[in-house]
């Protein structure tokens, strides 16, 4: 196997969990800010509670999902920026936009196939992202 931590491009991972963040704040609050309330079921000017959780929560599942992706990057010995845009798009698809459709599809939600498409793709657009930073940095 490989040395976890030792081998983590860390410079890739904090550029990835910025990035990723960033994204986040430009996708809801500036792009699609009444389209996700929609897909809520909230008044499409309605605003979030400014919480310590709205910001960090957030904050905290880009990193996760940022290093999660330099380990798995490392591990298959991704070198090659055609090969981490195909990382980042599997992963991407297969996991985060596949698992944002599973959450969404539950009763709660009032437009899951609207809030699937608005988070999955933000997911996926993150994934490709991290990748490519974890690659080329």
């Amino acid at each position: 196997m490989f040395d976890v931590l030792g081998d983590l491009n860390w410079i890739g991972i904090a550029a990835g969990f910025v990035a990723f963040t960033l994204l986040g704040g430009l996708w809801f609050a500036a792009l699609f800010p009444k389209a996700y309330n929609r897909s809520l079921g909230r008044d499409p000017g309605a605003k979030p509670d400014p919480s310590p959780l709205f910001f960090a929560g957030p904050a905290l599942t880009s990193l996760v999902i940022t290093v999660t992706s330099a380990v798995l990057s490392a591990a298959l010995k991704i070198d090659s920026l055609g090969e981490a845009v195909t990382f980042g798009l599997i992963v991407g698809v297969g996991y985060l936009a596949a698992n944002t459709v599973n959450i969404a599809i539950n009763p709660n939600f009032p437009r899951p196939l609207l809030y699937a498409a608005i988070s999955g793709s933000y997911n996926l657009l993150g994934s490709v992202i991290v990748a490519v930073l974890l690659q080329s940095l």
